[in-house]
């Protein structure tokens, strides 16, 4: 973008274009991933949709690239786009609570700790992440899961309705009633379809849940990794257990002899009755006996804040995903291996459940295509230093490719890594592929909305 466009798009637009030359671009073209090295022609912070509308109106007028941030958290930066323009919904951090109604209406650039800040009070909350760094755009638009996904479902299961600008500055409200096939695509489908700049979503009655967390040394992960994909099926909706290879961080509530060993172990979420979490989690002993054993009642926000610190903003990271409907034997022998191999401290493999009340929508009530999943697995190498960021990815991929014959063969959106390829978003949405390439035609025809896991919009008939 040539500086006379820069000027015009500073006249033309009501509030803030950050440029290259203005003392706050450093700091705002960072994002969560600092594997993430883009340089954007221009930041365009919004404050509100008709602020959206005119950006958008801009950049396709004058043939700009377009990328769209919510909370920054995207593994392959996908908001940020060399030479182009961010639209930065960060501004749109607000949230409002019908505790009657038991919905939530969430702008576009809020993070998931705002989300649970604001219902909490209430007693209230929707299924999201387990981070509360996460952008609830992002999240939602992928299909989101996290500790209450068994109970409660995906966050787009709990999605009532989203406010979207689309390709040709328009606005619209898609929900079940209002553009439908716009909201099936929304739940799912990604970035691909407009800029959604508020979401309401349904809650449900969360407050202090049982938290648990049970580690083994990972030399042990063949035992407790059989005993888990057993275990967990099995338990009742109100368990919630991911699975983790890791290494023990320096600090609380891990014993001192711990700090620094790699490990197997369950992170545990159980919203039933708090008189009986301890014993939902009294199965931990079965596989033998654990290193370390945890539990406690918890504040909902205060479990979705727990990794904050532990993995926080600026690291580099590489990561993919897989869903899973078995862990069969040979599997569980490549997890061993990799978990002994964990490359770095950070370094991290996650069994996401995406079960129970996960599966009891239709296959085809929403783009997620894998209602049959039942782990959504995740493999990230993670460290602060940018001189090991060649080894993490190494052990990413190689992790990965060794894991694949025993997946679905497709992955959640927003676990995939950077140059996957389109055969891989293909793979993640199997034959909803189609159906949301027609969508993409109608709402996007000239696919400006691309820098995302693209879905290419279908050649007309």
């Amino acid at each position: 973008m040539d500086a006379g466009t820069l000027e015009t798009m500073r006249t033309t637009l009501r509030g803030p274009v950050i440029g290259p030359r203005d003392a706050d671009y450093a700091s705002t073209r960072q994002v969560y991933n600092a594997m993430i090295d883009r340089h954007p022609a221009a930041f365009v912070p919004c404050a509100d949709v008709a602020d959206v509308m005119a950006a958008v109106t801009f950049i396709r007028d004058h043939g700009l690239e377009l990328a769209v941030r919510g909370g920054g958290h995207s593994g392959p930066g996908l908001c940020l786009v060399e030479d182009g323009v961010t639209i930065d919904l960060s501004p749109m951090t607000w949230v409002r609570v019908d505790p009657e109604a038991r919905t939530a209406e969430v702008g576009g650039g809020a993070h998931l700790g705002d989300l649970d800040h604001a219902t909490h009070p209430f007693g209230l909350a929707t299924p999201t992440g387990i981070i509360s760094m996460t952008g609830v755009g992002g999240l939602t638009l992928g299909g989101g899961h996290g500790y209450l996904t068994r109970k409660y479902g995906l966050t787009a299961d709990n999605l009532l309705s989203a406010d979207v600008v689309l390709a040709d500055g328009g606005f619209v409200t898609a929900s079940e009633t209002e553009h439908p096939e716009l909201f099936w695509a929304l739940r799912g489908g990604g970035g691909n379809f407009g800029i959604v700049t508020s979401f309401t979503y349904r809650l449900h009655p969360v407050d202090t849940v049982g938290v648990g967390m049970t580690v083994w040394p990972v030399e042990r992960t063949r035992d407790v990794l059989v005993w888990y994909r057993e275990f967990l099926p099995q338990a009742p909706d109100d368990v919630y257990g991911f699975f983790t290879l890791f290494t023990i961080p320096p600090a609380p509530p891990f014993p001192v002899e711990l700090h620094g060993r790699k490990m197997c172990g369950v992170v545990w979420c159980h919203t039933g009755a708090l008189g009986h979490f301890e014993e939902a989690f009294a199965a931990v002993r079965e596989p033998g006996p654990p290193a370390f054993h945890f539990t406690s009642p918890m504040p909902y926000p205060a479990l979705q804040s727990m990794l904050d610190l532990v993995i926080p903003s600026g690291y580099q990271w590489y990561w993919r995903g897989d869903f899973f409907d078995s862990i069969p034997d040979a599997a569980v022998d490549v997890h061993q291996k990799y978990g002994e191999r964990l490359p770095t401290p950070l370094s991290l493999m996650h069994l996401y459940p995406v079960d129970g009340a996960a599966h009891r929508p239709g296959p085809d009530d929403t783009a997620w295509s894998y209602r049959d999943a039942v782990w959504s697995g995740v493999f990230a190498g993670v460290d602060p230093d940018p001189a090991n960021a060649g080894a993490i990815t190494r052990w990413c991929v190689d992790y990965w490719e060794e894991m694949h014959p025993y997946s679905m063969g497709g992955s959640y959106v927003n676990f995939m890594g950077a140059g996957e390829g389109q055969e891989r978003v293909r793979a993640t949405y199997r034959d909803h592929y189609d159906r949301l390439a027609r969508v993409k035609r109608a709402y996007d025809p000239d696919n400006l909305f691309h820098a995302n896991q693209n879905i290419r919009p279908a050649v007309a008939a």
